[in-house]
């Protein structure tokens, strides 16, 4: 079983409890395969995309929803990239971090590495993933 979980940045942090400021940025890892990532801009513009999969190619079911608009959400994550860290993104390189809309498998084999990769990118600490002792007892 891969890494369940949900982490924020914000205010120059990463945080396993939610956002305490606006801009902000989660991460919600499903089971290493699936990140899925929320930004939100100090205008309360924003938007969501996913690494790894979408979710509706990884549960096998192609019509849960829409795929994701990759050119529009890569364009919307440079521009909050810009404005939230002060680092220039070109959305290209975002694009090709994110999950293939219809279902090409990830470069990496967990997730958590491309979360890793996206961050890098854009100029953010790469979070502090919870190791296995880490995880309440059961």
């Amino acid at each position: 079983m891969g890494y369940f979980g949900k982490l924020s940045y914000s205010d120059g942090r990463w945080r396993a409890a939610g956002p305490t400021a606006v801009p902000f940025l989660i991460v919600d890892v499903h089971d290493s395969h699936i990140a899925t990532v929320d930004y939100r801009a100090a205008d309360a513009g924003g938007g969501r995309f996913f690494l790894g999969y979408e979710p509706r190619i990884y549960f096998e079911e192609p019509d849960a929803g829409d795929p994701v608009d990759t050119r529009a959400e890569a364009e919307g994550f440079a521009r909050w990239v810009r404005d939230a860290v002060g680092t220039e993104v070109d959305p290209d390189d975002v694009r090709r971090l994110m999950a293939s809309p219809d279902g090409a498998p990830p470069q990496d084999e967990v997730v958590e590495q491309t979360v890793e990769r996206l961050c890098a990118l854009a100029g953010l600490p790469v979070p502090g993933w919870p190791a296995d002792e880490d995880a309440p007892p059961g």
